[in-house]
């Protein structure tokens, strides 16, 4: 799972449900349909489609547009803005213009006071969702006449202007409705290239091109998201051309590569999978064995053979190839170090299979993963394995998001994390321990004061400098005293029939397939002619 549950994101797995083989998705059937429509097979939903509540906060929304949005090079760009902010020589105003002539679906000329009321609503205690925080550095927003809106903050806060890609709503419908159960959820109207025209739980989503788009009207006219839960049904799906295009684990994506008709798109992430251990756990809870399993793990082993050699080893929170990388946290498997560590602590080998115990208490926990979600099976399975040659049992066991959720307290869940762009952007909500049980923010409900210190300093200055410092010294205080067992980052792979041009990737977050993918900017392809 991810930092934020899918409540609060686009593409975040949580509730997780499928289609059977045999059920087509709408009308359009795949491969068969024109170039002017296209049927995507994705493995979740969201719960909502209220940026209110989290629905596109991080870009790349098909319904709304935010003040800025990011290019293929994730260069932040004005949107909803006519150009980048001009920012006061304090960092303390942020002052955008907005866009003339831009109208929301339903006809409503777009307001400096709908951004105001967005951001207000976001920032409201009474508004259920879980990344208020991402925005603590606002002091306050206000409208300058119609088209301009003026961020004033609290702090310093470098990153800033990537904070406004977040989704604006119109004042005029969302304002009359209470955020948390109005009908906005499932009909919303925004400034996007698409409008929602059906949703049918766990089986799709449909999208019609909006002819009004300021950016002017898609040449894809119409858009399905199949939801798909296994990732073995979606490669079915996918070859009997059911689906035009599908987010596939590796393995399966690989299957495909000598299919002319179709093109594989691998995309870069920051998406890490990591065993999120619990504190409350009396296992998981001691350093020592925290400390042995990540001694225990055999990460390059898993990119190998699970990967299939898409992806790289996680040492933490931040790929090896980030510019905020800490130099020297490398490290390969030590299973003899990962005995040590527990030899030392008080945890001995038993006759019982070889598995230690301390104080009567086996050194055994149970590790949960996503049902149908087959790279963390191998991932959970992988990782019992190197456990257990260090003498710490794991017991692996599937279910849905909604059983897992409220065992994560004391149960070990395999979870998948990362943000692009700022290191804030993902490593606030994943360790800080204000957030600790807040949803799925801090599942493992960590809590180091130095930690704690790194991400206050890493916020709350814009020397670059200082930054860099603050999170260096976080990363190596992830690898003395680790909440999470970080193992691999992974890519992305996608396989789409080759009817469109201008597709492209991003470097990519977490959170996948619905909005990001090689269909992150839809709005520009082009059928081929």
């Amino acid at each position: 799972m991810t930092v934020r549950r899918i409540r609060t994101a686009a593409a975040t797995a949580a509730i997780l449900t499928g289609v059977s083989a045999c059920s087509a998705p709408g009308s359009s059937t795949g491969s068969g349909a024109g170039a002017d429509s296209v049927v995507i097979g994705v493995a979740s939903e969201p719960d909502t489609l209220s940026p209110l509540l989290g629905y596109g906060k991080d870009g790349n929304s098909k319904i709304f547009d935010g003040l800025l949005a990011r290019d293929a090079g994730l260069e932040l760009r004005p949107a909803l803005a006519k150009a980048l902010p001009e920012v006061a020589a304090d960092g303390l105003t942020y002052t955008y213009t907005l866009r003339q002539g831009v109208k929301f679906s339903d006809g409503e000329p777009l307001t400096s006071a709908d951004v105001v009321f967005t951001y207000d609503k976001v920032l409201d205690a009474k508004t259920n969702n879980t990344y208020r925080s991402e925005l603590d550095a606002i002091e306050d927003v206000r409208a300058d006449g119609d088209d301009k809106v003026v961020f004033t903050l609290k702090y310093p806060y470098a990153p800033f202007a990537g904070r406004t890609v977040l989704p604006i709503v119109p004042e005029h419908v969302a304002g009359e409705q209470d955020p948390n159960t109005g009908s906005f959820h499932t009909e919303p109207i925004g400034t996007g290239p698409y409008l929602l025209t059906s949703w049918s739980r766990g089986e799709k989503l449909t999208f019609e091109a909006n002819p009004g788009y300021w950016g002017g009207a898609p040449e894809v006219k119409k858009v399905t998201m199949a939801i798909v839960k296994d990732d073995d049904v979606r490669a079915t799906r996918l070859r009997s051309g059911d689906l035009d295009g599908a987010v596939l684990p590796p393995r399966l994506a690989a299957t495909f590569r000598n299919d002319e008709s179709r093109k594989t798109y691998d995309a870069k992430t920051y998406d890490f999978r990591a065993v999120a251990l619990p504190q409350a756990n009396e296992v998981t809870g001691d350093r020592a064995v925290r400390q042995a399993l990540d001694a225990a793990v055999d990460r390059q082993a898993m990119v190998a053979e699970i990967l299939d050699g898409a992806g790289r080893p996680a040492y933490g929170p931040l790929p090896v190839d980030d510019p905020w990388f800490a130099r020297g946290i490398q490290r390969g498997q030590d299973l003899a170090e990962a005995r040590r560590i527990l030899d030392r602590a008080g945890w001995r080998s038993s006759s019982e299979g070889g598995i230690r115990a301390k104080d009567g208490r086996r050194a055994s926990f149970t590790l949960l993963y996503p049902s149908g979600d087959k790279v963390r099976q191998d991932h959970a399975l992988a990782y019992a394995s190197d456990a257990k040659k260090a003498g710490i049992e794991v017991k692996v066991e599937s279910a849905t998001w909604e059983v897992i959720e409220p065992r994560m307290r004391t149960d070990a869940v395999l979870a998948g994390f990362g943000s692009s762009g700022d290191p804030d952007y993902g490593l606030y909500t994943l360790l800080h321990s204000s957030l600790a049980g807040d949803g799925f923010n801090n599942m493992a409900r960590y809590d180091d004061p130095a930690v704690d210190e790194a991400l206050d300093t890493g916020r709350r200055t814009s020397d670059e400098a200082t930054r860099k410092a603050a999170y260096d010294g976080l990363q190596r205080e992830l690898v003395k005293d680790p909440g999470y067992t970080f193992l691999t980052h992974i890519d992305h792979v996608y396989v789409l029939a080759d009817r469109w041009q201008a597709l492209a990737t991003q470097v990519e977050p977490h959170e996948h397939g619905f909005s990001s993918g090689p269909w992150w900017n839809l709005q520009a392809w082009r059928p081929k002619k």
